[in-house]
């Protein structure tokens, strides 16, 4: 199972996922579900080969309904503001329409694997929450961009579309990473963007995990 699909070669420095995929001993074969946790260009663009085919050829592809319509509807170009990017994440998008299981929020995708609603990013963002022996971990892609945002959960990018649902989103899931003592994982965090959200006062700090030199 893989969880969004990056930038794909859209840039020099791009396009990696594979060799990357390689390294750990994946093959694109071996991947038979791809979760995108909504539909940017830097997480849906490695979606399919140079060819324009699905890129992960056994794989089904899972998205919040309301994600999928609103990107291939007429209100992305006027909301977005970029009909180029928005061509190009539809590029990569129809192209596995017949893979696509189209989904509701908290929906459990496979046991122990669980789609969690975090709009205002985008209308259908989701997270991902995974339970394993008594452990857990937050997939929360886009609901924060930087570190800072988890200290300062009002403050947003020009490019998050609903910011106060957005703001409701980030408390609801602080509070939950918090109580819940679970591991946090985001995709635009520094290196790995691997760690835990504490209490701070009436706030939240922070923590990555320790790394070794």
């Amino acid at each position: 199972m893989l969880v969004d699909t990056g930038t794909g070669r859209s840039t020099p420095k791009t396009g990696k996922l594979f060799q990357n995929l390689q390294t750990v001993g994946i093959e694109a074969g071996d991947i038979d579900t791809v979760i995108l946790t909504h539909g940017h260009e830097d997480h849906v663009g490695g979606n399919t080969d140079a060819e324009g085919r699905p890129a992960f050829p056994k794989a089904r592809y899972i998205m919040c309904k309301g994600e999928w319509t609103f990107w291939n509807s007429e209100q992305a170009e006027r909301s977005y503001g970029d009909a180029e990017l928005v061509a190009f994440i539809r590029k990569n998008l129809l192209p596995v329409q017949d893979r696509m299981d189209l989904i509701e929020h908290e929906t459990e995708i496979v046991p122990g694997i669980r789609a969690l609603a975090a709009p205002g990013h985008t209308p259908g963002h989701m997270a991902v929450g995974i339970s394993s022996n008594g452990e857990q971990l937050f997939c929360i892609a886009d609901v924060f961009i930087h570190p800072i945002h988890i200290e300062h959960p009002e403050w947003h990018a020009t490019f998050d579309m609903a910011p106060e649902q957005l703001m409701e989103t980030r408390h609801i899931l602080l509070n939950r990473s918090a109580t819940e003592e679970a591991l946090v994982l985001a995709s635009h965090f520094p290196f790995p963007g691997l760690g835990r959200v504490f209490r701070k006062g009436t706030g939240w700090q922070w923590q990555p995990i320790e790394t070794r030199a």
